[in-house]
């Protein structure tokens, strides 16, 4: 959706085959916290959880993003270690899904299901910043409390790393300069967008994260 220049920072065992995958992302190897405030210093917001984990590794950098002043966007398994030692922020995305959600407020996924406008105010009130309640019918409450509903998206979406694709997007759109709730907002009808611009295209069967690319692209820049 435009970035600019993207940095990944990721084990240095795997850093060889992400730049051999994508050229385009500089992605470099992390052992510990002090290997990342290069990066943290040249960042103007930062994506975490994708890929992360849940160890020790895991643990420290995570732990050191949450001291940085950048806006973030958190999901995955950042969104797990975070249930596990709560924390509350202004500046950031929080983008769970069902699952996580039920997890980041100790209750079962039905209950949360059975009212999810009670579990996203109730994710805000004990997390702070905006949080994206993902699912059928995406939810998004921003910093005043005000609740928005994403009539977009389809089944199809309900595949491995489509939550991650919408990490990025809401990434790219703060990159760019948009304020966390105007890239929560639309960085969420976005993606379900370009869901549905992919589903009409190919089916929703076999929906890939990575079909959204393209779509993605021509949405952000409508003739």
């Amino acid at each position: 959706v435009g970035a600019g220049l993207v940095s990944l920072a990721t084990r240095t065992l795997h850093a060889t085959s992400v730049t051999n995958r994508r050229p385009e992302i500089m992605a470099h190897g992390i052992e510990r916290p002090s290997d990342l405030l290069p990066l943290v210093k040249k960042a103007n917001v930062i994506a975490i959880g994708p890929g992360l984990g849940q160890s020790e590794w895991s643990k420290t950098l995570f732990a050191s993003v949450l001291e940085t002043q950048h806006p973030l966007i958190v999901d995955a398994d950042a969104l797990n270690l975070l249930a596990a030692e709560p924390a509350r922020k202004s500046g950031w995305i929080l983008t769970p899904h069902p699952g996580e959600a039920a997890r980041m407020l100790n209750i079962d996924v039905k209950k949360l299901q059975s009212d999810r406008f009670t579990a996203i105010r109730s994710l805000q009130e004990k997390y702070g910043g905006i949080i994206v309640l993902k699912g059928s019918g995406s939810l998004v409450i921003d910093q005043e409390s005000n609740i928005y509903i994403c009539d977009g998206g389809n089944p199809g979406m309900a595949s491995g790393g489509m939550g991650d694709v919408l990490t990025g997007v809401l990434a790219g759109l703060v990159a760019q300069g948009l304020t966390l709730s105007q890239a929560a907002t639309l960085g969420v009808c976005l993606h379900a967008h370009a869901g549905d611009k992919a589903a009409a295209d190919g089916g929703q069967r076999g929906l890939l994260a990575t079909d959204l690319m393209p779509w993605l692209r021509r949405l952000v820049n409508p003739v």
